[in-house]
This record gives C-alpha cells, structure tokens and sequence, in this order.
C-alpha cells in the first residue's frame, strides 16, 4: 500500500504537550520474544551435533558451543533491543548519517582486513568475535533513507531529489557488498531501498525502468555467465547433481519431508547429524520441519506473519513520518527476509545465503534484529490512538 504521510506531521517527536511517552506495543513485544525463545531453542538442538563433531576444532567438541553463544547473543540483543526501544525516535533521525558514514567505513574495511571464510570476506575480527557489517548497512540504510525522503518531501519525484541522492548511497553500499562479494545482502538491501522509495512517492516509471533493467541483467548473466546458468539449472533440478551443486538443497528438501505432519519431536532430526550442510544456519527451519513437523512449521510462520502485520500498523499509526518511514522499513526487511530463507531451503528460489531471522546462529545477526525491533517498539510509543 502507497502512504503519502498526508496525515502526518514531519517531525521526530508527536507534540502531546509534554514529553511523556506511551508504553511500548505489547502484542509487538510477545511475538518477538516468542520468536527468540524458539530460536535459541532451535539452534540447541539443530548444532549439537556439527559442534560435538567439530571438524576444524573450533568449538573443542563442546556440544552446546553454538547454543551458548546464541544464548548470550540473545540476553545481549534484549538490552540492546530494551535501550533501542527508550531512545526518542528524533534521536535516530539525528544520528542516521553519523551511522550511514561508520557502516560504511566498516564495509570499506571488510575486503582489506575482513575475516575469509567458505570463498569470501564478509566479517571484522572484533577481539574474539566477529562483527557482520552488512547487517547494520541494511538498517542504516533504512535510517538514512527515511531523513531524505522526509527532508525531499514535495520533491521525491524529481531526478535531482528523489532519485540522485538515493541512487548514490545504494551504490555505495552494494558496490562495497560486491566486493566482499555479499550478493544475497545486496539484493535484500536493493529491494528495501526500492520499497521505502515507493512509500517515499517516486514515480511508478522509475520502478518500471529499474526491473527492465534488472531483468537485461539477469538475461546477460545467464547468458555470458556459465556460472550462473548452471545454478538455475541446478535450482530446476537438484536431484540431476544431488551429489554435488544440488547436495544441500536435495539434503534439505529430506529434511523437510521427513517431519509430516507432527515432526520427530524437538531434537529428534536425523538430518542434522552432519548429512544437512548449514544446519543451524541459513538451513535451520528445514529442521524445524523436520522435528515439529508441518503444524510446527505453520505456527512459526504464523508467528512471523502477525509480527509483519503488527509492524505495519504500528507504523500506520506512527503519528511522524520519519516514525512510518522507519517502522515500514524494518518490517519490510524482515518480511523480506522470512521470505527469502523459507523460499530458498523450500528450493522455491535458488539457493543463495540467507538466514532467517532469530533462528539463523549468527551474533551480529540477533542483535541489530533485536535493535530494530527495538526501534520499532520506541515508535509504538508515541502511536496515534485509537
């Protein structure tokens, strides 16, 4: 749906006359820790083996190595995503380009000094952790975006307003994803820009013009690029080279069909003993169908789905459009995301790194999601009412 914000003020803070503040969307709230409780649970069960196993000695053959740094990961994400949700939405409109220039620094960063890992660099060594920049270039792009299309409010459908400055940063930022390469962040960072620029009131002929292009992109791909070709082949048939390109999707496609209708029971899969690649990774939910089985599968997408609903009427309601610009775009990020992941391990789309959010293991991951939920919470505080 197309939102003009005609109805909003374009300002950070309502004008309730005072500073007093609302309580935070509690139905908002519940899901997400709903979510994370059965994430961190998930990837309990989904990684003990692979980390028992331990091929590279990384975690000492402790089975719970994954699980304990989930954990603590999560409790952190709670306070990150609890002094997210106390900060003033003014305080992110303030702060968006001092955040835009220090992601931006990073992902510089990351091709020079980055940690490599399965053919790519895509994270910064922080002491004994690792840190993903590319998780924080999808939030503050969303943050940067939102400041412009409010500054360029009367002319987002001019070229030198609503086209130039945004163009500039997603070049910027999905020039410096190419490099690492990070091609799947790239695409999710490119569909989020494209989706606040709508709300933001760019004219229909831009998208029209930009999905021509894209798709005379992919036709030069698949057509000078073997590589490429031979991924789309590998996504209509996977079981033509199961045990080769096709061996991870095949593997998950089992996975998923051994669960039925009720699952093996919460630690019960068989696939995760090392035959599922990514297991308590980007392919963590074709576990949870394997051990909750379809009904399991259906809640937690059921669970996503009213978080995804509930994150549109808050920002319907936001009474800011900096507020709305803001909560659309964390939303649409994570509908996005959910939907990418589930197509992807259903072998839907081709298989590509995505993880799903709260369940994927991965530090960075669950604490900038948290955050955002986090931001998202704030701007429910100051919703119209109803």
């Amino acid at each position: 749906m197309r939102y003009d914000g005609a109805r909003l003020a374009d300002f950070s803070a309502p004008k309730t006359g005072g500073n007093k503040r609302g309580r935070a969307d509690l139905s908002f709230l519940l899901m997400v820790l709903g979510l994370l409780i059965l994430g961190v649970l998930m990837v309990l069960s989904a990684s003990f083996p692979r980390a028992f196993y331990d091929p590279g000695r990384v975690t000492g053959g402790n089975a719970a190595y994954y699980f304990v740094r989930q954990l603590f990961f999560a409790l952190l994400g709670l306070a990150v995503m609890w002094l997210a949700s106390r900060l003033p939405m003014g305080f992110y409109r303030r702060y968006a380009f001092a955040f835009l220039a220090f992601t931006l620094v990073l992902l510089a960063l990351v091709p020079i000094i980055g940690v490599k890992a399965n053919g790519s660099r895509r994270w910064l060594g922080v002491g004994g952790l690792t840190l993903q920049p590319s998780e924080l270039a999808k939030l503050a792009v969303i943050l940067s975006f939102s400041v412009l299309i409010c500054r360029y409010r009367e002319r987002m459908r001019t070229i030198r307003y609503g086209i130039v400055p945004f163009l500039g940063i997603l070049g910027c930022v999905v020039g410096l994803l190419v490099l690492e390469p990070h091609f799947s962040a790239s695409v999710i960072i490119l569909a989020v820009g494209a989706v606040m620029l709508f709300l933001g009131g760019v004219g229909i002929g831009w998208f029209a013009a930009a999905f021509a292009a894209a798709g005379g992109g992919l036709l030069v791909l698949l057509t000078f690029f073997p590589y490429a070709s031979s991924r789309i082949m590998t996504w209509r048939d996977p079981f033509s080279s199961s045990s080769d390109e096709g061996y991870q999707i095949v593997q998950s496609l089992y996975t998923i069909g051994s669960g039925g209708l009720c699952g093996l029971g919460l630690g019960g899969s068989r696939q995760k003993y090392l035959y599922l690649p990514e297991e308590h990774n980007d392919f963590i939910f074709s576990v949870c169908c394997e051990e909750l089985g379809f009904l399991g599968a259906a809640l937690i997408l059921l669970l996503f789905a009213l978080l995804i609903l509930r994150g549109y009427w808050i920002a319907l309601n936001c009474r800011s459009r900096f507020s709305f610009l803001v909560c659309a775009g964390i939303t649409t990020l994570l509908a996005i995301q959910v939907f990418l992941n589930v197509a992807v391990v259903t072998n839907l789309l081709p298989c590509t790194g995505i993880s799903l959010p709260f369940f994927s293991y991965g530090g960075t991951a669950l604490l900038i999601q948290l955050g955002e939920m986090g931001i998202v919470l704030s701007a429910s505080r100051d919703v119209l009412e109803t």
